[in-house]
């Protein structure tokens, strides 16, 4: 389960609106509990190192700004827990370009982005074993 506040949800599905039609992509940043459970603290926002408009269907995150999202969880002590980013025209469940580029124990929160216009959002946990995502329930955080 991860824990996201509904702020963080409409940040993330405005950001898709507005990349369109390509992908937006960030890191989720906050905790993981013994439990496994994660909490999203706050959304760290990228800029999509490959929205040119040749390959609109895909987002990346080069090594370097993840470097820089790990370096600003850590100065708020906590870590990086997962990635968020839009399918544009597309659902919002795993593509087989994810499954190819997805680390294990993250969380990916995926937003459907059709025509402009933000829907579902889901989140997603990929298998250790890199086979397959399996969903993930979000549970929407009280605000402070």
């Amino acid at each position: 389960m991860i824990s996201v506040k509904a702020e963080h949800l409409s940040t993330i599905k405005s950001l898709g609106e507005a990349a369109y039609p390509n992908e937006c992509c960030g890191l989720l940043i906050g905790r993981t509990h013994d439990d496994g459970r994660k909490v999203v603290v706050e959304t760290f926002e990228i800029t999509n190192a490959i929205a040119d408009g040749a390959q609109h269907d895909r987002s990346l995150i080069t090594p370097q700004d993840l470097m820089r999202g790990e370096k600003y969880a850590r100065s708020k002590q906590l870590d990086v827990i997962g990635n968020y980013h839009s399918h544009p025209d597309w659902p919002a469940k795993p593509s087989q370009f994810d499954l190819d580029h997805a680390w294990p124990t993250w969380s990916y929160i995926i937003v459907s982005v059709p025509d402009r216009k933000a829907t579902d959002i889901f989140s997603w946990e990929l298998e250790p074993d890199r086979s397959r995502f399996n969903s993930e329930n979000i549970d929407i955080a009280k605000e402070d």
